[in-house]
């Protein structure tokens, strides 16, 4: 014989199961990286405001009320950042978000001594992960990725 406990579980689970297949079925947001500018930082850090365009493909609009980014170069961490900005993404939609990130020395000098070991410096590898912030089932991940090329910003002093 169950215990209560037992048949209540069986009774819930299958139910908690079915209203799965009732969320939504949503489109992944599209992301680009649309633009890279300084901010003032510390004695050890760089900052920079990382713009976003983020596009809503879906036909219901998103809310957030936060944002977290994580830029990786070559694979490994170069940059990270999050805001508590809100908003909200009608629709087929878009907007753009700024999201301020740091650059740790230790990250810039990780990533300069990958660069020392023969990497070249067109074609680097770039990944921008996040996620905007909407809730218990409103939270939506992204990823970009992609190659820059340094090879006109080494020849040039910044």
């Amino acid at each position: 014989m169950l215990r209560p406990a037992a048949r209540l579980l069986l009774i819930i689970l299958p139910l908690l199961l079915g209203a799965c297949a009732l969320l939504p079925d949503r489109d992944p947001l599209l992301i680009d990286v649309v633009g890279i500018e300084p901010l003032p930082g510390q004695e050890l850090e760089v900052r920079m405001a990382v713009k976003l365009r983020v596009q809503n493909p879906n036909d219901t609009p998103l809310d957030y009320d936060g944002v977290a980014l994580r830029v990786d170069v070559n694979d490994r961490l170069l940059a990270s950042g999050v805001s508590n900005m809100s908003g909200r993404i009608e629709r087929f939609d878009e907007v753009l978000l700024v999201v301020p990130v740091s650059i740790s020395a230790f990250s810039a000098l990780r990533q300069a001594l990958g660069l020392a070991h023969g990497q070249a410096l067109d074609g680097l590898p770039y990944t921008v992960r996040g996620k905007l912030s909407g809730g218990v089932f409103g939270t939506r991940r992204f990823e970009d990725s992609g190659t820059f090329d340094l090879r006109d910003a080494a020849g040039n002093r910044w």
